[in-house]
């Protein structure tokens, strides 16, 4: 939700100035009208934090903004599927699917879907899944979600604000497939993370793979985040977790070109 009256007409006349300056190569003057976007539109839907970064023309956020991340995927979910499936080459909740079952885990009782999106992890899971909650950002895609009628209950909402308030039994299984290249900090979802499993319970997700970032996260020149597996690795154990595998995989295709990932099992000591 917007906190205060925005005048749409002159933010998108703002935002499609300061995209075409940076199309152009016009980089220093791009940032100046990035800026001048920020100021009409302080809650950031357009993502201007992760872009600047992506310039490396500014901090690297701890995570894409709220605004960005629900308006991006609202306006995408009605074709999600046929883009990131079909275009992109996307195939997590598969592997994840395959790996829970390689190492023998599984089935859960209860599981917990975060960013769920369309639902694609629960159709992959399938049985597997005795439970299953799923929440999102994109209260569209949580209504294609829905509309599926294959979890136990649905929630719009952040994923690390859930974690922290939520009020449910604890869950066998986590999984976030596509969630850490929204996330660039991770103590505070991996913490969320433990404090809603059980004893043993297993955490599963994928993230962009960057093993140059020097903060062990970093923002790539598409706006998404990147990981290092180390830094992964240390924000696992912080928070309690004992590392079960880690896979290189591709997560999707990008301008023709595999995207490096990783996908990281873990159990909750």
């Amino acid at each position: 939700m917007r906190d205060r009256k925005i005048d749409d007409q002159a933010l998108a006349d703002a935002y499609n100035a300061a995209l075409a300056l940076e199309k152009a190569g016009r980089i220093d003057a791009a940032v100046e009208a990035y800026t001048r976007v920020l100021t009409l539109d302080p809650a950031d839907h357009g993502g201007v934090a992760v872009r600047l970064a992506a310039l490396r023309r500014g901090e690297v956020p701890a995570k894409a903004p709220d605004a960005y991340v629900a308006t991006l995927f609202d306006q995408h979910a009605e074709d999600f599927e046929e883009i990131l499936v079909d275009a992109l080459g996307y195939g997590v909740p598969g592997l994840a699917r395959d790996r829970l079952d390689a190492l023998g885990l599984g089935p859960f009782a209860r599981v917990l879907d975060l960013g769920c999106g369309t639902g694609l992890m629960a159709e992959a899971l399938g049985e597997r899944a005795g439970e299953i909650v799923g929440l999102d950002l994109s209260e569209a895609m949580v209504d294609m979600a829905f509309d599926k009628d294959i979890y136990d209950g649905l929630y719009v909402a952040e994923a690390v604000e859930f974690l922290e308030d939520n009020d449910e039994p604890a869950f066998d299984l986590i999984a976030a497939a596509d969630v850490l290249p929204y996330v660039g900090a991770l103590d505070a979802l991996f913490a969320g993370m433990a404090a809603n499993l059980n004893p043993g319970g297993v955490v599963v997700f994928s993230s962009e793979a960057d093993e140059s970032a020097d903060a062990g996260f970093a923002v790539t020149p598409h706006q998404r985040f990147a990981h290092s597996r180390g830094y992964i690795e240390t924000q696992l154990e912080a928070s309690g977790f004992a590392l079960v595998e880690a896979t290189d995989i591709n997560v999707r295709m990008q301008d023709g070109a595999p995207t490096p990932g990783q996908l990281i099992l873990a159990r909750h000591r």
